[in-house]
């Protein structure tokens, strides 16, 4: 756990946020002051991530979230994940479910996503083809055009927010190169296995998201034994840093029921 960077501080129970891909923990800069006054809130930077090293090999990153936990020897902890952060805390729920006592998600359902919307596929393959071609900065701004959604330009985002997904996005690409194959090792059958989740299960969707985004969040919801969906309305893939007051007061009512 040497090589992983996580963010530490606030006293309480544990709260523990996990990010979307190819950003870092500074995606919940606008959760910190208010979760921090209540919570003992960790958010590590995801393996290849950020701060944290690059992986020397295949891994899990549910295992990597396990870890930190018990290095920190903290738990059941509710678990906050934003697309890949959501699939890991949906994994961690189904493989060391004595960890967990609440699942938050936004944006996707399981570490095993699909997609099937033409806005999405296309704006994926834009960023497949940045990628393959090793152009970082088409790169980032393709990957960036999730926080505008299907329904509006990314000239329509809070300039703040754009820039500093972009910058987020930029610092985590720039540790990796083009081709590279990725480490990471998929979690079994996931999508047959959430109905064993027996915590309370929450999504907050961005309400302008890709029907993909929300429709994975919802189905999760639906299969979990007690789940409820959210919406912030007016965002899209990040609704954390595009409304976060209203992302607050949502998540922080889950947190005080659960």
């Amino acid at each position: 756990m040497d090589d992983l960077f996580w963010f530490d501080s606030g006293i309480g129970r544990p709260l523990v946020l996990l990010h979307g891909g190819f950003l870092d923990h500074r995606m919940w800069d606008r959760q910190f002051p208010s979760l921090t006054a209540k919570y003992r809130v960790i958010a590590p930077d995801a393996r290849g991530h950020g701060r944290s090293a690059n992986a020397t090999g295949p891994f899990r990153p549910v295992d990597d979230v396990a870890g930190l936990l018990r290095r920190l020897d903290i738990g059941p902890a509710v678990l906050v994940g934003v697309s890949m952060g959501a699939g890991t805390a949906v994994d961690t729920a189904l493989e060391y479910p004595e960890l967990v006592s609440g699942v938050v998600v936004s944006g996707a359902g399981t570490s095993e996503p699909y997609f099937s919307d033409p806005w999405t596929t296309r704006t994926t393959a834009a960023w497949y083809a940045a990628m393959a071609a090793g152009d970082l900065d088409a790169c980032v701004e393709a990957f960036t055009q999730f926080a505008a959604g299907p329904h509006r330009s990314l000239d329509e985002v809070d300039p703040e927010v754009a820039d500093h997904l972009r910058d987020m996005t930029r610092g985590t690409l720039s540790k990796h190169s083009s081709g590279e194959p990725s480490p990471i090792l998929p979690v079994r059958d996931p999508w047959e296995r959430v109905a064993a989740i027996e915590v309370p299960v929450l999504a907050i969707n961005g309400g302008i998201d890709s029907p993909d985004h929300i429709g994975m969040a919802e189905r999760l919801v639906r299969t979990v034994g007690n789940g409820r969906a959210a919406s912030v309305d007016g965002t899209a893939h990040y609704p954390n840093l595009e409304r976060p007051d209203e992302f607050n007061e949502i998540l922080e009512g889950f947190l005080e029921a659960v």
